[in-house]
């Protein structure tokens, strides 16, 4: 009796072993191909060329008031020559600090968005994992964390095509 009860737990055991659904997606495929990262990163491109061309401009005004300093400098007093060089060194100390914010602030946003893009991939996976009954969905990314897998046990071409679907048809709302 004692080896039918071990027998049969053994069974059990092995059955529900085999029954662990797991695969694997590409995290760096993922999320470099879901259409909500292209469109983001684009939208920050459009915004980091315009920071650019605004920083670009306010240092070409500068650098103009300081070739007009530098043409009229020979016929200034010594503490109007001293004070216009204090002057502007404040001003261009200023103006850095100011491009250094911009950048940092423009750098911040960026990284709030990608890490709210990669939370949303992160929970439809997790969401994809539990409707079609995935015990495991394990991240691949460039190193190599997964260094085999069974054939069809890669969903990130098909999780990455459903992203792509749910954020078209949120784009058309």
């Amino acid at each position: 009796m004692k080896k039918i009860i071990v027998s049969a737990f053994t069974i059990a055991t092995l059955w529900s072993c085999q029954q662990d659904k797991t695969a694997y997606v590409n995290n760096s495929k993922l999320i470099q191909d879901y259409s909500k990262m292209k469109r983001t990163e684009a939208e920050f491109k459009v915004k980091n060329e315009a920071l650019s061309s605004e920083l670009d401009s306010v240092a070409m005004a500068f650098q103009q008031e300081v070739q007009k300093f530098q043409s009229e400098m020979e016929s200034m007093s010594k503490s109007k020559r001293e004070s216009e060089q204090n002057r502007l060194m404040q001003k261009q100390q200023q103006l850095q600090q100011q491009q250094q914010q911009k950048s940092q602030m423009l750098r911040k946003e960026s990284d709030e968005a990608i890490n709210a893009i990669i939370d949303d991939v992160k929970d439809y996976v997790a969401d994809y994992g539990k409707e079609n009954g995935y015990t495991y969905i394990f991240g691949s990314n460039e190193s190599a964390n997964i260094m085999y897998a069974k054939k069809g046990l890669d969903l990130t071409d098909e999780i990455l095509k459903e992203l792509n679907k749910k954020d078209s048809l949120a784009q058309e709302k």
